[in-house]
């Protein structure tokens, strides 16, 4: 019985360890996709992004980029992001360096059981190379999906600080397909997703620093809005975090 308890605290007993021992992956169900389903083309194309093997070497000062890495929410309007570096933000955020046989993936950030259960939308305003709009990321393929049936102003109107999202060059969203987790961990899947969209944003912020360009952390929209924008049904899979990202107004 957890009547007494607050939320939060039903939320923390509800997801111990002890709670990772009766889960789908032991029950023998079949282990996930570890990508969202891509739909038949339909004359769309998918848009092939520059490939991480040709990225220039980039000479870093680590402690530096650390130290001066901070949140940027202002943009220049006049100055847009190649598609180059689009794609090597991607690919340091959700780059796939090998396929797992278990269903998992050898990625560039770390995840819980190498399950992935993150899938990057992208509202693109300012990319060199891309048309405005909405698009998936492909990790496995390196391409984006165009989704050409979201709605622009539902999208920024699930955000409070939609001044921000307005102004960005391009702004990701980070869902969780929450089954690719609770197979393997059960209840505590839960707190590994909100850890896992930690570790993405966080190498954002530190990709984008050596390519200066500027980011900022998005916590605060209307869940319920925004997975209706992005035509999420909010269970299965849901909106977990967000980030602007532009070149900073000097």
């Amino acid at each position: 019985m957890m009547l007494d308890l607050s939320l939060e605290e039903q939320f923390m007993a509800g997801t111990t360890l002890e709670h990772c021992q009766d889960v789908p992956l032991k029950e023998g169900v079949p282990v996930p996709a570890p990508e969202k389903y891509v739909p038949p083309q339909n004359g769309r194309s998918f848009v092939t992004l520059p490939e991480p093997d040709f990225f220039p070497d980039v000479n870093v000062n680590f402690l530096e980029t650390i130290e001066l890495r901070t949140s940027v929410r202002q943009y220049q309007q006049d100055e847009p992001i190649p598609v180059k570096e689009l794609s090597y933000l991607l690919w340091c955020t959700q780059g796939v360096k090998m396929a797992l046989p278990n269903g998992g993936s050898m990625r560039n950030v770390p995840s819980a059981g190498a399950r992935h259960a993150l899938e990057t939308y992208l509202f693109v305003q300012r990319v060199e190379g891309l048309k405005p709009g909405f698009y998936r990321f492909l990790p496995f393929d390196h391409a984006l999906l165009p989704l050409t049936d979201l709605d622009k102003e539902a999208f920024l109107a699930a955000f409070p600080g939609r001044r921000m999202v307005e102004k960005s060059a391009v702004t990701f969203v980070w869902s969780a397909v929450r089954d690719r987790m609770t197979h393997r961990y059960g209840p505590r899947a839960y707190r590994y997703l909100f850890l896992d969209a930690g570790h993405v944003c966080e190498n954002l912020y530190l990709a984008a620093q050596t390519v200066k360009t500027g980011v900022c952390a998005v916590g605060s929209f209307d869940d319920a809005a925004l997975n209706q924008a992005l035509a999420l049904d909010g269970r299965e899979e849901f909106a977990i975090y967000a980030a602007t990202a532009g070149k900073p107004v000097r």
